[in-house]
């Protein structure tokens, strides 16, 4: 009674051509199932020299698809299909469909130039290549059917996020952290240990937000609809209005002339160069001074020059809901994240910066025991500079020079104790130098600020240490007598080979690796992003035939390979490489190297604002977090919250990565395209670019 059930549903099968097709279909599961495609399925782009064969799978696929959803419909009706296997079995007995058989599958593994004659000869690696593109595009095409004939609905978009959270910064919560018990500056510090799981959503731009102008010109004029900051903060901010112009009703304008403090810029500059003992600003490089942490850096002006004379000045303050220094500064085109060290500190290693400058950043840093002071002095590299601008000196009268001397009392005792020297002094300026000597240490009086007994120990957001430190560090060297620009001597590379874990051979192939890559990548995207075109200020376009890429961030970088191929093909763009926390940390030597970089927790949202990246690169970022704790969708709605519209990401990884990000991506709407690198080395890259969605 049972096989008479099958025969009449399925009675073509005595016939060779249904014989065929139920070889060929448990031909395609086998093959599927063998080359793990059915769970690492890839979308290729039409080839053009793929063309039909590509049409032929797809084509013949829908119909395998057919015939399965057939099979599960009648088993799910409680019908056998044993005699239909069995009939399977029974088909290899005869000659003329095995000759059948064997001629389609000879036809499926060739090349595509047997199909259509549109290439005169094909490499054989290229041909196993195909042949592999071809099986994974069958898989998918058959997933892609099989959803459909079940019913399965895709996956859902993520809303919009209400008008609340467009200058969201999780972790920045000030209502949470007072209810906590967070006080004395500490309710304004990172927190995410407060962190609660909110709705997921996507951070919507400002009603009047518009694409940033192009670099240069972003630089000197932005829009003031991208910053939540208002005019009258700006008219409001005393000096600051010596410096700002507001050319039109949704325009700020930052004249190349801005005043610094009471001067221009320029000549505070050439100031501070002289007061070194330096004929210009431009021979600040002559004495090791690449890389200068600007604390609350104001609107940036200061970085903006700097950025002229090639010397990388990262701006750091504290989170402010409005009229944030941060924001504004990235959105000039310039490097700064979101920090302060009033508890914990700043997450850079020891050892990080050239000189550290402070004009007007409101710290008072003699507090806490001179705290403050003590983490200036353990990012600040040996025989590095600190420079603080204070304007109490500028008024004039005893009472100014008396409020001075009070001043600047318990900051020689400090200074002394660490070992500064007092190197220039100057209407409101003062310049400390720190000491090149380690030896400075042992001489001091007793009862001195106590040397740390943990150095080179990872800092990432560790509560402020009485103590100093790097002292004992091998990266012990004095600014004037390290390698000039990015490259790093043998020595160095040694040196920082101790913490990072580099050997001389893996960074230069991983130079030459990132130098090749960049290539490939502008080939890619070049006509997509960097066009030749420049826009011009004012043009109303909310969706440009171009992109202007300025700010990029490196999610997972190893050596800052991608930063150097960058600056070697004189791109217009900074990068923020960030160390993985759980990596190993090579920070050191990316700092060393003149680059800005941070250590992040990827688990955790990034210190910035919405809105302030124009790329985010990751290779191998996705595969080094499904060990951890993270939540990949967590993570995406966090890179599409850093992402400014029309920006791009691009992620390198391995097929079946690249396949479940691709997922992730159409969640938070971006528009993704999956690119075989075609190396054999069986990553793939995935390019998505976030719409800008309107209102």
């Amino acid at each position: 009674m049972g096989e008479h059930v099958c025969k009449e549903p399925i009675v073509v099968m005595h016939s060779c051509g249904g014989q065929v097709i139920m070889v060929l279909a448990l031909w395609f599961i086998v093959w599927a199932a063998l080359d793990g495609a059915l769970f690492g399925c890839v979308s290729i782009g039409f080839d053009s020299e793929l063309g039909l064969l590509r049409y032929f799978s797809s084509s013949f696929c829908t119909i395998f698809g057919v015939l399965m959803n057939l099979l599960a419909f009648l088993r799910y009706w409680g019908r056998s299909v044993s005699y239909c296997f069995n009939a399977l079995r029974d088909s290899f007995e005869s000659i003329p469909c095995q000759l059948v058989i064997l001629v389609l599958n000879f036809f499926l593994g060739s090349s595509s130039s047997n199909i259509v004659d549109l290439v005169p000869y094909i490499p054989v690696s290229l041909i196993y290549t195909n042949y592999r593109r071809v099986k994974e595009q069958a898989v998918v095409d058959y997933l892609e059917l099989r959803s459909v004939a079940r019913g399965i609905s895709r996956q859902r978009e993520f809303d919009l996020c209400g008008k609340g959270r467009e200058n969201f910064v999780p972790c920045y919560n000030v209502s949470a952290n007072l209810l906590a018990g967070f006080k004395e500056g500490e309710e304004f510090d990172r927190h995410c240990e407060l962190l609660v799981e909110a709705e997921r959503c996507l951070v919507r731009p400002p009603k009047e937000y518009k694409i940033p102008f192009r670099w240069p010109t972003g630089r000197d004029v932005i829009w003031s609809g991208n910053v939540k900051i208002t005019k009258s903060q700006f008219l409001s901010s005393g000096s600051m209005t010596k410096r700002l112009m507001l050319l039109e009703e949704n325009q700020i304008a930052f004249r190349p002339k801005d005043s610094l403090i009471y001067d221009g810029v320029k000549d505070y500059s050439r100031q501070l160069a002289e007061m070194i003992g330096l004929g210009s600003d431009n021979e600040f490089p002559q004495v090791g001074v690449r890389t200068i942490l600007d604390i609350n850096c104001g609107f940036g002006s200061f970085a903006a020059h700097l950025a002229s004379l090639n010397i990388m000045a990262v701006c750091v303050a504290a989170y402010e809901a409005t009229g944030s220094q941060v924001q504004l500064v990235l959105e000039r085109g310039l490097p700064a994240v979101i920090g302060n060290f009033i508890a914990r500190q700043l997450p850079y290693p020891s050892l990080s910066y050239d000189m550290v400058h402070c004009a007007q950043c409101g710290i008072i840093w003699d507090e806490k025991d001179g705290m403050f002071l003590i983490e200036v002095d353990r990012v600040l590299e040996p025989g590095g500079y600190f420079v603080l601008t204070s304007p109490t000196s500028r008024s004039q009268g005893s009472s100014s020079q008396i409020k001075r001397r009070n001043m600047l009392k318990p900051m020689e005792e400090l200074t002394q104790q660490l070992c500064w020297t007092l190197l220039a002094q100057q209407d409101e300026t003062i310049i400390w130098q720190k000491t090149a000597d380690v030896n400075c240490y042992a001489s001091r009086k007793k009862h001195a600020i106590p040397l740390c007994q943990e150095d080179d120990v990872q800092s990432y957001y560790r509560p402020l240490q009485p103590c100093i430190s790097g002292t004992s560090s091998k990266r012990w060297i004095a600014i004037q007598n390290r390698s000039c620009g990015s490259d790093l001597s043998s020595d160095e590379l040694k040196i920082n080979g101790k913490y990072s874990g580099v050997q001389s051979e893996d960074f230069f192939e991983d130079l030459e690796f990132w130098r090749s890559t960049l290539k490939n990548y502008w080939s890619l995207l070049t006509p997509l992003i960097f066009s030749d075109h420049p826009k011009r200020p004012g043009v109303e376009d909310p969706l440009p035939s171009f992109n202007m890429i300025r700010n990029v961030m490196d999610m997972s970088t190893k050596y800052g390979g991608l930063n150097t191929a960058l600056l070697e093909e004189k791109k217009s763009v900074w990068v923020m490489n960030v160390v993985p926390a759980t990596a190993s940390n090579s920070l050191p030597l990316i700092l060393d190297r003149g680059f800005a970089g941070v250590l992040h927790d990827w688990c955790e949202p990034f210190p910035t604002y919405p809105l302030t990246y124009d790329m985010l690169h990751a290779s191998g970022l996705l595969s080094h977090l499904t060990s951890e704790r993270c939540s990949m969708m967590n993570l995406f709605l966090e890179m599409d919250r850093i992402l400014r519209p029309e920006g791009w990401v691009i992620l390198s990884d391995s097929m079946r990565i690249i396949e479940m990000a691709r997922t992730l991506a159409t969640q938070v709407r971006w528009e993704a395209r999956v690119i075989d690198l075609q190396n054999g080395s069986g990553q793939r890259l995935l390019v998505c670019r976030k719409p800008f969605l309107k209102k």
